[in-house]
């Protein structure tokens, strides 16, 4: 296949519509793991307030409630990376083109 202006500009435009998605996706991510942290240390203060003496179970129950909740972000991170490195749309794209121009 030669260089087509239009192939190089469909290319261009889905590179930078993923690089727009994962923006969004890791914005989303960011403030979903903030939202959860605060919820979560929210409870955790709520909990201490009214029955102090709880305050070690308390304690593990929130630190294993945030590890779980902070994987999520880290998961986001993954699969934008794919998205990123390994766009699987511009593979569509070019076997799309390739069997219009059969």
């Amino acid at each position: 296949m030669t260089h087509d202006p239009n192939l190089i500009n469909l290319i261009g435009t889905i590179y930078s519509l993923t690089a727009l998605g994962v923006g969004i996706i890791l914005a989303g991510a960011g403030v979903g793991s903030a939202l959860g942290w605060g919820m979560i240390c929210a409870k955790y203060m709520e909990g201490i307030a009214r029955q102090p003496e709880m305050l070690p179970v308390l304690r593990v129950n929130m630190f294993i409630t945030g590890g779980v909740m902070e994987s999520f972000p880290f998961i986001v991170l993954a699969i934008a990376m794919w998205f990123t490195f390994g766009n699987p749309f511009v593979g569509a794209a070019l076997a799309a083109v390739r069997a219009l121009a059969s």
